[in-house]
């Protein structure tokens, strides 16, 4: 383990070199544009390093491979794009390893739990692996069914998860000595949060109990299956489900084989995730193609489900909840996508805190209301046919107002966010015509409908909030003319703001170095007079001088 850890160090130690050298040393110089130009060409080398890495590694280093490819907020694209094809593959563990993790956990020989037990993993993955296998007689009249997958973790993944975790949070804190880190990113916190999601997903039990929930939520619903846990057979390191194996969801062949339509699998799917988002915000986060299957159903279940299919979750490791504030959010932003409203949008970000104050709302406004204009509601196959040109302008300018817009995103919206680009991503794999709009716009029809109510209503509630407004008025009058009479009235202005500390910086190093060449001359002058205060003249020469290089421009 020890080299383990000194790896992951050796590798961010290189980064932070290169970070210091490339982003603080060359800009002081003079050399900025340098700098600039081959930053994308750093970063994408950069990730593609630590992809590599990650591999090499496994264990922990791969999942934060994928978690941070989904931190659009504090990664540019260079890099989330680069992680996001690291997949989640590890050499299978030698099966003797297996039965004693097995069944020092259950307590029991597997021969007196399980009446067969499949050797050769159906799945290996960095955290565990999966077997197929059945319960004894007497253990599947308990559990109510026989044919079971078992999950078992790999040998030691609890001991590799902490060294993976002490390594990161060095190297948080390693990080957060760079200013235009810390600005924007809260390091320690992003690992403590990883940590945390880490934790929990080798905690087997944790997943049994979201299975049991998940079941009891979606229970209702006849077009969608789940596996059943045998409590009996699982513990934190041990995890034994009934088998729901079907049709893999990425098998096109295998679906239209049974008589079923993909493009009706992927508009049902769209539909299933959106109604656990809007409903009772208990979702599955990692709706990739190795968690779901079509399963088709006899005649009888058929009838019941009004399809002759239904779809099937597994893997309950990730999974996200929908908190109320989040939740209010997320409507707003649903009724504000809906009507095309750019301005109700952001301050729905605004609401959930996605922005901090110091954020430029007005420039994001019209960004996001010229977004609405040009490509609201199409999907992939028009966005196809629209002027290139045009993405790489407002591409530009999005990249740029969200690499100086003061945010960071909880882990709660990123897990949506990570959610509904697997499942875009896999409803177009169903169906290359799929448009996520057209699978979003029911929701937001519906809840603009619900805030509207009928035309009667609707004046109403406008007449009671420009009344309101009026009411206001001569407060809000009086309240701003107190603020101009004390001399306390501001106006936000980020970009002025940011271009005023560039300008003191400037000046304050300009200053230093007039200072320097000051005393640095005064010091040739008076040393033929009196050499010792003209030695010491020069020697002070070098504080201004060391400002102007090193401090002038940072922290």
């Amino acid at each position: 383990m020890r080299i383990r850890y000194y790896r992951i160090l050796r590798f961010a130690a290189e980064q932070v070199i290169h970070m210091w050298w490339f982003n603080i040393v060359l800009p002081m110089i003079g050399l900025r544009r340098f700098s600039a130009r081959g930053q994308d060409r750093r970063m994408q080398a950069s990730a593609r390093s630590f992809h590599d890495l990650a591999a090499d590694l496994g264990g922990l280093m791969i999942k934060l491979g994928q978690f941070m490819s989904t931190r659009m907020d504090v990664l540019p694209a260079e890099v989330t794009v680069e992680l996001a094809g690291l997949q989640d593959e590890a050499p299978a563990v030698p099966f003797e390893q297996v039965r004693r993790l097995a069944e020092e956990s259950l307590g029991a020989p597997l021969t007196r739990v399980y009446e067969s037990f499949d050797p050769a993993p159906m799945a290996a993955a960095s955290l565990g692996q999966v077997h197929r296998a059945r319960l004894s007689p007497v253990n599947a009249r308990v559990a109510g069914f026989r044919d079971v997958v078992v999950k078992v973790q790999r040998p030691g993944i609890g001991e590799v998860v902490e060294t993976d975790l002490s390594a990161l949070r060095k190297v948080a804190h390693w990080f957060m000595r760079f200013q235009f880190i810390s600005d924007r990113v809260d390091a320690p916190g992003l690992v403590e949060e990883f940590g945390r999601i880490s934790r929990l997903e080798i905690d087997y039990l944790n997943e049994g109990a979201n299975a049991d929930r998940f079941a009891e939520e979606s229970g209702a619903d006849p077009r969608i299956g789940y596996p059943r846990v045998a409590w009996e057979q699982t513990t934190r390191r041990v995890l034994t489900l009934s088998d729901v194996s079907a049709v893999k969801i990425k098998d096109l062949e295998g679906i239209r084989a049974a008589g079923i339509d993909p493009a009706e699998v992927a508009r049902e799917l769209a539909s299933m995730i959106f109604d656990q988002l809007f409903g009772t915000g208990f979702f599955h986060a990692d709706p990739h193609p190795g968690n779901l299957f079509v399963t088709p159903l006899d005649p009888d279940r058929a009838q019941q489900a009004g399809q002759n299919w239904e779809l099937t979750f597994v893997d309950f490791g990730m999974m996200g909840q929908v908190p109320p504030t989040l939740k209010g959010g997320l409507r707003e932003a649903m009724i504000a996508i809906g009507s095309r409203d750019g301005q109700r949008l952001v301050k729905a970000m605004k609401d959930v805190d996605l922005l901090l104050p110091t954020a430029d709302i007005g420039q994001l406004e019209r960004l996001v209301i010229e977004l609405f204009e040009q490509f609201g509601g199409m999907g992939l196959a028009e966005l196809r046919h629209v002027d290139p040109s045009q993405f790489i302008r407002l591409g530009r300018q999005f990249r740029e107002l969200m690499e100086s817009m003061p945010f960071q995103l909880p882990q709660d919206f990123l897990l949506i966010i990570r959610t509904v680009s697997l499942l875009s991503g896999l409803c177009q794999s169903l169906d290359p015509d799929f448009n996520i709009w057209d699978a979003v716009q029911p929701y937001a029809t519906r809840l603009i409908e619900e805030e509207g109510g009928g035309p009667t209503e609707q004046a109403a509630r406008e007449a009671v909030g420009t009344l309101r407004v009026l009411a206001e008025l001569p407060r809000r009058a009086d309240h701003i003319i107190s603020l101009v009479e004390r001399g306390q009235l501001s106006v936000e202005t980020p970009e002025i703001d940011r271009l005023l500390k560039r300008i003191e910086r400037a000046i304050g190093r300009a200053i230093s170095a007039i200072v320097f060449v000051g005393l640095l001359i005064g010091g040739i002058l008076l040393h033929p007079v009196n050499a010792p205060l003209g030695i010491v003249l020069m020697a002070v020469s070098a504080i201004p001088l060391i400002h102007a290089l090193f401090f002038g421009n940072g922290r």
